[in-house]
């Protein structure tokens, strides 16, 4: 039986090198190299062909995949980018092995996020079309009205973004706190979304991402159990790996 061939991003990103995009912008750079030769975009390879970035060798260790849930203090940027920002959450964590975070939380926020070197569960999980839940604790500067959770809820529109927000559940805890779960990862949305209704964002803890929630303090980490892993995988199962603007799923937020 011929050996299946694998695109040489990917086999980047399942190693635990880089994601597939960062693996894309090193192949365009030509500083990876197949059998010492520089490859095309979209070269595939099979596992007798040497495998290098910047000269060095890239072996597969062929060991189980790391998912670890982060407790991400304010302040911490979610970059690998080590060497532009240095309170960075790489060096933040420390971690033996390379990771990457699974999407962003704004600086000024904190809370939970995920952080793998498994290249294909990120992109499932990063896609907008998969409706994947994400759970936020918001204070804001001004006591909350109802005008304002059915306006927050309905969809707010972000004219820089040219979008409108999609519906979502929010709910509110106190006077000036409110829950929100949202199925969307625009840049800076929940802080967007307030600001449209005169609102300042005082503080923004993210609490649950799909079914994995933020049970640790601040600044650790934890890997996930088996069965967080477990529903995790059925959650994303039917998750496309690319974005697909046709695709629609018909999943609606849990009430909370």
């Amino acid at each position: 039986m011929e050996e299946p061939l694998k695109r040489i991003n990917k086999f980047l990103s399942e190693v635990g090198y880089c994601s597939r995009r960062e693996a894309d912008k090193l192949i365009e750079a030509g500083r990876v190299t197949i059998n010492g030769i520089i490859p095309e975009m979209g070269t595939k390879i099979n596992s007798s062909d040497v495998v290098e970035v910047d000269g060095k060798t890239i072996m597969n260790s062929n060991k189980d995949f790391v998912y670890l849930a982060f407790n991400k203090p304010i302040g911490i940027v979610c970059t690998t980018d080590t060497s532009v920002e240095k309170d960075n959450i790489i060096d933040f964590i420390k971690y033996p092995k390379r990771i990457f975070p699974i999407g962003r939380l704004d600086k000024p926020s904190e809370g939970l996020i995920l952080l793998t070197d498994d290249g294909d569960i990120v992109n499932k999980i990063l896609r907008a079309s998969n409706n994947h839940e994400k759970e936020y604790l918001v204070k804001v500067d001004k006591p909350i009205s109802q005008t304002f959770i059915e306006r927050m809820s309905g969809g707010i529109p972000l004219t820089d973004l040219d979008r409108v927000t999609k519906k979502c559940v929010v709910e509110k805890m106190s006077t000036y706190e409110f829950r929100i779960i949202l199925t969307q990862g625009l840049n800076r949305q929940i802080r967007r979304m307030c600001e449209y209704l005169n609102y300042e964002v005082e503080t923004l803890k993210r609490v649950r991402i799909m079914n994995i929630k933020l049970d640790m303090p601040v600044g650790k980490y934890r890997e996930l159990t088996k069965d967080e892993l477990k529903e995790l995988n059925i959650l994303i199962e039917d998750s496309t790996k690319n974005y697909n603007p046709i695709q629609k799923r018909k999943q609606k937020p849990r009430k909370i």
